[in-house]
């Protein structure tokens, strides 16, 4: 039977339909959930669509449980229009942060709202299983402390390190660059499995700085962050937005070369900023401080505790040690000087000091500030804010939220299940969970759990 040349023609004409239809309806739902729009007729004037077609796609809206009508605004000229508000409350947002020595696991609404945090000592060291499995434990946890039907909608997690290929699927799995154990773990596949959702994965440095970013105001869209502790790295906003390389591993600071010095770093090459003014490089020239008889402080620190930590030094200094005092002094200055080269390249309108070393002493602080004013041109610096962290352990979280709600609402995620009221509904998103289930029954030569069952951690664990 041949087909009708009438339903020829019309099926164009009906696939044209129902992706204008999918376009305005990621229109409307962006101008509410952004708070640009809140009345039907603000969301006319921005959106160039017509008062019916408005009011069928915030009925839509309503419908699928993605806007909820909320209280009268003020009248102009006549009457109180009805205000229109995004449901935050729709969906679910997991995030969870692997540090060398702690874990961070947070629940986000979808405005990328903290909902709850907990912070814990933790060992990466150890392996995937162990911390997967407290992982697992942890998000069931704060999952409990907000009850609710909304489905888990994405996870975002912060790793010290990670990396992709341009070639990578949109929705990874990224690699996770911790160990050899990990690399071969399918830590994040896991993940996805278990939660029957995406797995958002940068490096940690990235996400804070995507949390400092959110915390600031809203006109600071170019922005640097940078992370000191044992590793010195950076993440950087460029017009509120995440600049990460081509392979996602952007930021790495600490091995920027300080002229031809000689100290060994631990990636292999010498004169690294790290190697002179990491933590690890602070703590040895400390101890070789307190067993010569350079410092008294921190020899009375040393015998008594055994060892001495960058905070020690910090302590120490603020009680009038010279010795940590100039060597706090002479940490900064390396750093800021090289603050400035990256403040001459970019231009940002602040940076922001996060780490163990910025919580130290203001003696850090204030070199760092002095060398970046010192060496940079005047006119970059003429408006630069050089300030510390304020927000901790909770930056890591509020950029993994900030991550995992950006990608679902993102123009060429947020069209593709509109009309369903779901990411979950996505084709990229079924299509990996099919990808992730598939590549685990080849590792592990058996079915998968059933949802919300255990991680699959393999024998003996």
């Amino acid at each position: 039977m041949r087909p009708d040349p009438a339903d020829t023609a019309a099926a164009p004409m009906r696939g044209r339909r129902l992706e204008a239809e999918r376009h305005s309806l990621a229109a409307v739902l962006d101008l509410i959930r952004t708070g640009r729009a809140t009345t039907r007729l603000e969301i006319e004037r921005l959106s160039g669509l017509g008062r019916a077609v408005v009011s069928d796609r915030i009925a839509t809206l309503i419908e699928l449980g993605l806007v909820a009508e909320g209280e009268l605004g003020p009248a102009v000229g006549g009457r109180a229009p009805r205000l229109m508000r995004f449901r935050a409350d729709a969906g679910r947002i997991l995030v969870a942060t692997l540090d060398e020595g702690s874990l961070g696991v947070g629940l986000a609404d979808l405005a990328g709202r903290l909902q709850v945090e907990h912070h814990e000592a933790a060992d990466l060291a150890l392996g995937p299983d162990p911390v997967l499995r407290r992982l697992g434990m942890l998000f069931d946890w704060v999952l409990e402390q907000y009850p609710g039907r909304a489905a888990v909608w994405g996870i975002g997690l912060g790793v010290p390190r990670s990396f992709h290929r341009p070639d990578d699927p949109p929705l990874g799995p990224e690699r996770l660059v911790l160990s050899p154990v990990w690399d071969h773990s399918r830590a994040v596949e896991r993940l996805v499995q278990r939660h029957r959702a995406p797995v958002w994965v940068r490096s940690l440095v990235q996400l804070m700085t995507m949390g400092e970013l959110g915390a600031g105001p809203a006109a600071r869209r170019d922005l640097l962050f940078v992370e000191l502790g044992t590793e010195i790295s950076a993440g950087l906003i460029s017009d509120g937005r995440l600049h990460r390389g081509a392979l996602g591993v952007a930021g790495r600071i600490g091995h920027i070369a300080m002229g031809e010095a000689t100290a060994l770093c631990r990636c292999g090459n010498t004169g690294c900023l790290e190697a002179f003014a990491g933590t690890e490089a602070i703590v040895q020239e400390a101890m070789a401080a307190a067993r010569d008889g350079r410092s008294r402080r921190l020899a009375d620190t040393l015998e008594g505790n055994g060892a001495i930590t960058a905070t020690d030094v910090g302590f120490a200094a603020q009680l009038g040690d010279a010795f940590s005092a100039e060597l706090l002094s002479r940490c900064g200055r390396l750093i800021g000087t090289v603050l400035a080269g990256l403040t001459n390249a970019f231009n940002p309108a602040a940076i922001v000091l996060g780490g163990e070393l910025a919580r130290t002493s203001d003696i850090l602080l204030a070199a760092v500030r002095e060398a970046v004013y010192r060496h940079s041109d005047a006119l970059v610096t003429r408006d630069l804010r050089i300030e510390r962290s304020q927000m901790g352990g909770s930056a890591g979280l509020a950029g993994a939220a900030r991550l995992a709600v950006d990608a679902v609402f993102a123009p060429e995620m947020v069209g593709g299940w509109i009309t369903t009221g779901s990411p979950l509904c996505h084709p990229d998103v079924t299509g990996l969970l099919q990808r992730v289930e598939q590549a685990l029954r080849q590792d592990d030569g058996r079915a998968p759990p059933s949802r919300g069952g255990p991680l699959p951690l393999g024998p003996g664990a």
